[in-house]
């Protein structure tokens, strides 16, 4: 199903619900995200980005280069948040800074009896393990789906305005970013809503 305005929406999903929001980067996963938080009196955002390794551990895996990519997250950490938020745990979630392009732990607080998480994330209905798993604690999964154009050029305007120049965010773009795209896009059909622009 698709849908343009999915705030009323999420207001409707049952107390407790975890929606994941999905789509290839720069498709506007984050600004639907914290449209539909503060619609919804005590949703809390938790963003899959908080779960990025550092850039210590992806020099030491060799994955600097990949930043980004399915392998470059703690998907099991993922995970394993999601089960505890789902159980009704205090939790308090990492959160990726933009500024230091870096994950700062325990940023996030989720209380039990939040009565909506909103986890946005490129690989939330990819079909490698641990994926299915993830997508298995989601109450709904939604697919941000703008133009191919609309998105290149937001992505590409976010990589130059965290510090890299315009050659070198196009090079990125083109290098990383693209590919991850291509893997996200193909997920679309497994979504429960398209939402478009």
């Amino acid at each position: 199903m698709r849908v343009t305005d999915p705030v009323q929406r999420a207001r409707a999903l049952p107390a407790g619900s975890i929606l994941g929001i999905t789509g290839a980067p720069g498709a506007g996963k984050t600004t639907l995200a914290r449209r539909i938080v503060a619609a919804v009196p005590g949703a809390v955002h938790v963003p899959m980005d908080g779960f990025h390794l550092a850039d210590t551990a992806l020099e030491a895996l060799g994955l600097r280069d990949r930043k980004g990519a399915p392998e470059t997250f703690d998907a099991d950490g993922y995970l394993a948040m999601l089960r505890r938020i789902r159980a009704g745990e205090q939790v308090w979630a990492p959160m990726f800074e933009r500024d230091l392009e870096q994950p700062l732990a325990g940023a996030i607080a989720v209380p039990p009896g939040t009565p909506l998480v909103v986890t946005e994330g490129n690989y939330l209905l990819v079909e490698t393990e641990p994926w299915p798993a993830v997508a298995a604690e989601l109450t709904e999964v939604w697919f941000c789906d703008p133009p191919a154009e609309v998105r290149r050029a937001r992505l590409l305007a976010r990589h130059v305005e965290f510090g890299k120049g315009e050659a070198q965010a196009r090079a990125w773009v083109e290098r990383v970013d693209e590919p991850n795209a291509l893997l996200v896009e193909a997920t679309r059909g497994r979504a429960t809503l398209v939402v478009s622009g």
